[in-house]
């Protein structure tokens, strides 16, 4: 017999039949995404091997107890934040065991008290509990910083001899966290929940085959790329392929709100794409969009598709949850509600909507303190405050701001959200280098995203690059029909930074109101362009607005990395009657 010293992991699904029984195929799907998307790549990064699977648990191998007790951990930790949106009777939850001792080694299989021990172990834990037998402890107890609750000597079946065990604490402790489930259901984040099924080649061309499901994976990754969504992973949507389907079923068994399906049609050169959003509980469409394009490149119509299709369906799926807001008082608002009429109230850029805003943007933080996006998005709230004067004391208000951020960025790193505002932050502080990485980040986390692209154009605009800025706001617009007015704000001022005066004033027109500083643009546009009366009425406003305004209030407020296009603006605005 081949004998060596081992930690060995024992792990099994909790309520793996009565989650078959009730939906076996949904079943099978979504353990296989856990597997493919966590398990399995945890097990490897931390060098263990999986020496035998059954239908609901496996046995791995680790060389070292540190590594075994990572690898729980990490899987138990994201596991309990996976099914923070999961309806609480369609729960995957695991319970593991881990020991360290001798093992037989034998045609690729292990046995022994070492590996009767970790299961047994696994049996007394439970749902998204971690214990582990008094060995594994005196190794990990002073290498990894977790804390550990001794359960004492645990009489396991089939063992003559107690074993001293003791419980990993983990981030949320399983039955603590199966407790606040429950108890806060009404509070927890309940982000969107949307799957994809597979589109369906209508061409009769076999070929066409992998150009639907393309279209299908890339959907799913752009839209993932969304984290006020809860996509459901591929598996569990390609479960579908091929198979005619009842909407609401497909969303009772998903835990999807809404559903995304197409179809792909080949005729001649031509190929049409068709989209349409479901609300899974009420069967009705929400939106629904059809692509023709010549086929001369496939791969250039999946990404123009991809990309119109992701920058429209977030906002359509907001609309439809928006609808809902009116008919709910604000004590009862979840956390992501709070957040999503936060930002309704915010993108109408006014003192009261932002105070209004500002104290949604905190309910939800108090709802739930571990969302990350309300943090960001209470940074970006308290900057367009800090940003319009709408507050006593503008040092604690920018404070506020920076530190609702860093918050957000300790929280998650992955986050558009994050980069955009931590960039924003460096725009105001005039570190354009150093919002330039944000920006880049932001846009590598999610490319389609208006919000994104706009603070794109308005960088380049400071950064001396005003047509290469008025191009990214406008492909903004483009993202976003229905994009917040201030869009044309930062259009107007990359157009002057050009000295497109015309356009420019367009652009501010756009504007239901302006505030002081866009009435000096529109002012430096007419005076430059020799029309004194109307640079004079601009003039005029921004005295009524202010009376004791100075060129040093507006100038405070621009960012301009050179002194030309700085001066441009002052000799404009001095040019139009403003001292």
């Amino acid at each position: 017999m081949n004998r060596r010293l081992a930690t060995v992991l024992a792990a099994d699904m909790v309520g793996y039949s009565r989650l078959m029984e009730i939906d076996e195929q949904g079943t099978l799907a979504r353990l296989r995404t856990h597997r493919i998307e966590l398990i399995d790549p945890s097990i490897e990064k931390n060098r263990g091997t999986i020496i035998k699977t059954t239908g609901d648990g496996m046995l791995v191998e680790f060389p070292s107890a540190s590594d075994a007790v990572t690898c729980a951990v990490e899987v138990q930790n994201r596991m309990f934040r996976r099914n923070a949106d999961v309806p609480q009777d369609q729960r995957i939850q695991f319970r593991m065991g881990i020991n360290l001792d001798e093992i037989i080694f034998e045609d690729g299989d292990i046995f022994g008290s070492g590996v009767n021990i970790a299961a047994r172990l696994e049996q007394s834990a439970q749902a998204g509990d971690v214990l582990i037998s008094g060995a594994v402890h005196e190794q990990v107890s002073s290498r990894l910083e977790l804390q550990f609750h001794d359960l004492g000597d645990l009489s396991l079946k089939n063992l003559s001899q107690p074993v001293h065990a003791y419980r990993v604490g983990l981030d949320t402790p399983a039955g603590e966290a199966e407790q606040n489930m429950i108890g806060q259901e009404a509070t927890r984040v309940v982000k969107p929940s949307i799957a994809v099924l597979p589109f369906e080649n209508m061409s009769g061309d076999s070929e066409q085959e992998f150009f639907a499901d393309g279209l299908t994976e890339d959907l799913l990754t752009e839209l993932s790329r969304r984290h006020e969504l809860f996509v459901i992973s591929r598996n569990s949507c390609f479960v579908y392929k091929g198979q005619a389907v009842n909407v609401r079923d497909v969303g009772d068994k998903l835990g999807a709100r809404y559903i995304v399906e197409g179809s792909v049609r080949k005729a001649g050169n031509r190929v049409r794409v068709t989209v349409q959003l479901i609300d899974s509980e009420s069967d009705g469409h929400i939106w629904a969009e059809k692509y023709d394009r010549d086929l001369d490149d496939i791969f250039t119509i999946q990404d123009e598709v991809i990309s119109a299709v992701v920058a429209t369906l977030p906002g359509r799926i907001e609309a439809s949850q928006q609808e809902g807001l009116t008919r709910k008082k604000p004590s009862s608002f979840a956390a992501y509600e709070c957040v999503l009429a936060a930002k309704v109230l915010h993108h109408r850029s006014t003192c009261e909507d932002n105070a209004e805003a500002t104290k949604l943007i905190d309910r939800a933080i108090e709802l739930d303190p571990d969302y990350a996006h309300a943090h960001a998005w209470s940074g970006c709230i308290r900057g367009q405050a800090w940003g319009y004067g709408w507050c006593d004391d503008r040092d604690a208000m920018l404070a506020s701001c920076e530190e609702a951020i860093l918050k957000a960025a300790s929280m998650d790193d992955n986050d558009a959200d994050v980069h955009r505002l931590m960039g924003a932050v460096e725009i105001l502080r005039n570190n354009l280098g150093r919002a330039r990485y944000h920006q880049e980040r932001a846009l590598s986390l999610n490319p389609n995203y208006d919000l994104v692209v706009v603070q794109m154009g308005e960088l380049l605009t400071w950064s001396g690059r005003p047509d290469e800025g008025a191009e990214w706001i406008q492909k903004a617009m483009r993202l976003n029909p229905h994009h917040p007015a201030r869009f044309w704000s930062h259009l107007g001022k990359a157009r002057f930074g050009g000295k497109h005066y015309d356009q420019a004033i367009d652009d501010f027109a756009h504007l239901p109101t302006m505030d002081p500083v866009q009435n000096a643009y529109v002012a430096a546009c007419n005076a430059w362009l020799g029309d004194e009366a109307k640079a004079r009425k601009h003039v005029d406003a921004i005295y009524a607005a202010q009376p004791d305004a100075k060129i040093e209030d507006l100038v405070a407020t621009l960012h301009y990395a050179r002194d030309e296009d700085l001066q441009h603006f002052v000799d404009g605005v001095k040019k139009a009657g403003f001292s």
